[in-house]
């Protein structure tokens, strides 16, 4: 129901980038730049100062963003509220979640809500934890599932699970050899690391300090951004990774990739995260049940 220029400007104003908001919103550029060309015309004032390849708010845009936020919440309030009158489950559910979550984890859980409740319409974007908690404290995104928890002091952060990250390693490594890996015994090894802003990486990194190992001081040979990536590296026998358990189940039973645990061991928790002050729909809070549940009780445990 909002304006749809309301709507794109304040994806920009958020952004601080036209073509990071038309990427969020699924515009291409000159549409979004249409849009705010016309609500400009609308209120006869620049909303956005534009130069030297970067733009800012003017005093005008403060103003409507301040508003944006209040009208767009309400908006959004009133078509939940309304179509939970009809007591059903459904609509579109706009979900982020971090490369290894949505890779290994959330697919069959999405599928089985689907099932579940016929009429949701899921919306899965992938990105690292710190691109999701940022959409999610933006309000692009209904709901977040990161590797760490968020720092972000307008979202609220609930535990989904525990996952245990394992060094991993090709069988002709010298690693291959050990039961379980203490970290200084990584630090002559070659090191496939994820890339900076992943959850994986972060907890990995806060691992090794409290473990009198600066992360700096490993032998890092590449950086990858995605659990794949660093999968199929690892395979080749380039150096070892660290990764969650369950994104090499496959590759342990096929006997490309050696799994070994940590001494002390790695576990972190995995958060979801939704801004503190929106309203949570029944479809958001059925999924928010739903996936804890089957997040702690997967299939076989």
């Amino acid at each position: 129901m909002a304006d749809r220029r309301l709507q794109v400007f304040h994806a920009v104003a958020k952004q601080l980038s036209f073509t990071k908001a038309a990427e969020v919103l699924f515009m291409t550029q000159p549409a979004v730049t249409f849009q705010i060309k016309q609500l400009e015309e609308h209120f006869n004032t620049r909303l956005f100062d534009r130069g030297h390849g970067r733009i800012s708010l003017t005093p005008a845009g403060e103003m409507v963003l301040e508003y944006a936020d209040r009208i767009l919440n309400l908006s959004s309030e009133l078509e939940v509220r309304l179509a939970e009158m009809t007591h059903q489950i459904g609509g579109p559910l706009l979900v982020g979640a971090s490369t290894t979550i949505a890779e290994f984890l959330l697919p069959r859980v999405l599928g089985e809500f689907k099932l579940k409740y016929p009429g949701v319409q899921p919306r899965l974007v992938v990105g690292n934890s710190e691109t999701i908690e940022i959409r999610v404290a933006e309000h692009t995104l209904d709901i977040g599932l990161i590797e760490s928890p968020s720092h972000l002091p307008n979202l609220q952060c609930e535990v989904c699970c525990d996952d245990e990250l394992h060094v991993v390693c090709s069988p002709r490594s010298p690693l291959a050899k050990f039961a379980e890996v203490a970290p200084a015994q990584l630090l002559d090894q070659p090191y496939v690391s994820r890339e900076p802003g992943s959850g994986t990486r972060d907890f990995s990194d806060d691992y090794l300090r409290q473990n009198a190992i600066q992360p700096d001081s490993l032998h890092a040979v590449m950086e990858l951004g995605s659990p794949e990536a660093v999968k199929g590296v690892v395979e080749a026998g380039i150096g070892f990774a660290i990764v969650s358990e369950a994104t090499v189940s496959k590759e342990r039973q096929l006997g490309t990739l050696v799994s070994l645990p940590l001494k002390p061991r790695l576990i972190r928790t995995l958060t979801m995260v939704f801004p503190k002050e929106k309203f949570r729909s029944r479809l958001v809070n059925a999924f928010v049940e739903f996936a804890m549940e089957s997040l702690r009780h997967p299939p076989g445990s």
